[in-house]
């Protein structure tokens, strides 16, 4: 049967995001080269974030005119229009938290945006995939311009040390996923999602064979996502990476990658449900556990962040556990919720450990509840949201989640989560403690006032944060609608 290679117009208006930021990284990189560098200062960024805007505008566009695009290889539903939208928002924010590290790092140059760029690019692909093939181009799009932002001040040791743990380790995962969808396709002769689905339904496979091609991509997909005994990469990336980098690293490829890891294993792998999900109950306590156990020992701020990130990995691992519409949903949720305020504390370690990074302790934040009180409240919300606190996102966000699993009758993974999340509160508010409660140090001493970006990206992932823990009902309704692609 001849192959038919056509693409329509309505294709194209599906894929412009991913377009736009393709041409506004090219546009980066060339005027980089064609500027003054007087005038790079910010004029990049700005381009950047003009980019993203326009990005996101054509994610709604797109949206209105859904459905499968370049023969099924994408699919635009509100499912990937939500995950799209997501990973935007975090990039805006990690470029507007960038502009003043950039600036004292001496280090403001075009290809960091661009890359930023080119990993969103990545990651839309992620959230839209419908086909393996689409699922590895899109994962190494986002990896390979990760990997280079982790190193990006390559005069700096930490950096070239996170970057080269991230690379190595990344491609060691990647090989397990492309293992899986080798193995998949030589199963059932096709990459596409739902036709997987519908021969394996059909019982006509070999379970195990179908087992062992859903444990080797599980393996790559728990590497980008940070579960456990796959996380061991987290800590050190977080911590040498540079502290915007960090902060964009935790929260858009790691929404992109738990949105595609959702749609491989709720839509293809679906018929073998009952024997993939003890494997998942028992990662989501083992990475809570790990994460949680593992945060209480640290110092630095940055690397508690590290390990946090891990035990959030596990409260969303359980809502792949339960299975369910309701499951999928309380995860966006609860993605969306992690993204604001994980990118806001991030933030504002940006702007207090100064250059070189000098100042990233639990103790250097002693005392900015008398030195800068704004900006000490919305660390304490974004502190409070991560614990769960009522009337903050992450409140709602557990919340769902954890209703999601009584739901599916999974009492004890609910018990041993919220026990979890008792325990995170301990080395959570040592932060607090030691902002309000202990004299201020070197660090607070001589800290400057934050940048007007830099303000902008912390009140933004504030007032969202709160928003949500306030109003969960207009994004909650959205995610229920966008999880209906799994009925």
């Amino acid at each position: 049967m001849p192959i038919n290679f056509q693409v329509s117009s309505a294709d194209y208006l599906r894929f412009l995001p991913e377009t736009l930021l393709t041409l506004f990284g090219i546009i980066i990189m060339l005027m980089e080269a064609a500027m003054p560098e007087s005038r790079r200062r910010t004029s990049l960024g700005v381009i950047g974030l003009i980019g993203i805007v326009l990005a996101f505008f054509a994610n709604i566009w797109a949206n209105t005119n859904g459905g499968p695009a370049f023969h099924d290889m994408i699919t635009i539903d509100n499912y990937g229009t939500f995950f799209r939208g997501l990973v935007l928002v975090v990039g805006f924010l990690c470029i507007l938290a960038s502009f003043t590290y950039l600036e004292n790092e001496h280090a403001q140059t075009g290809e960091y945006y661009a890359l930023i760029l080119f990993s969103l690019v990545g990651q839309c692909i992620l959230a839209t995939a419908s086909d393996l093939i689409m699922v590895f181009i899109g994962l190494e799009i986002s990896s390979i311009a990760t990997y280079v932002l982790a190193g990006f001040l390559r005069d700096d040791r930490r950096n070239n040390e996170s970057s080269l743990k991230y690379f190595l380790l990344g491609s060691f995962a990647t090989a397990f996923l492309l293992y899986g969808v080798a193995w998949t396709y030589g199963l059932v002769g096709s990459t596409n999602l739902q036709e997987i689905q519908r021969i394996l339904s059909q019982g006509s496979q070999p379970v195990l064979l179908a087992g062992l091609a859903a444990a080797l991509m599980f393996v790559g997909f728990a590497f980008k996502v940070s579960i456990v005994p796959f996380q061991m990469w987290a800590p050190d990336v977080y911590q040498g990476a540079a502290a915007p980098v960090s902060a964009f690293m935790s929260a858009g490829p790691k929404a992109a990658a738990f949105a595609v890891f959702f749609r491989v294993f709720m839509t293809s792998f679906r018929s073998l449900n009952e024997r993939w999900i003890w494997l998942v109950w028992g990662c989501a306590l083992a990475t809570m556990v790990v994460g949680n156990f593992a945060a209480l020992l640290q110092t630095n701020v940055k690397r508690l962040l590290g390990y946090s990130s891990i035990a959030h990995a596990g409260y969303v691992l359980i809502a792949l556990t339960a299975s369910s519409q309701i499951g999928i949903a309380a995860a966006m949720f609860y993605l969306a919720s992690y993204a604001l305020m994980n990118i806001g504390a991030f933030a504002v370690i940006t702007h207090i450990s100064q250059r070189k990074e000098m100042y990233v302790k639990i103790e250097d934040l002693a005392g900015l509840g008398r030195r800068e009180p704004a900006t000490a409240a919305l660390l304490a919300i974004f502190v409070f949201s991560l614990i769960g606190v009522p009337l903050t996102g992450g409140f709602f966000g557990k919340f769902y989640v954890f209703q999601a699993a009584l739901n599916s009758h999974l009492v004890w993974l609910t018990v041993l989560g919220l026990a979890n999340s008792g325990i995170a509160a301990y080395y959570y508010l040592k932060i607090i403690v030691a902002v309000y409660m202990h004299e201020p140090g070197e660090a607070i001493e001589q800290l400057p006032p934050p940048s007007v970006s830099l303000r902008v990206a912390i009140w933004a992932s504030a007032i969202g944060v709160l928003f949500l823990g306030i109003f969960p009902g207009a994004l909650l309704h959205l995610a229920n609608t966008s999880a209906q692609a799994f009925r």
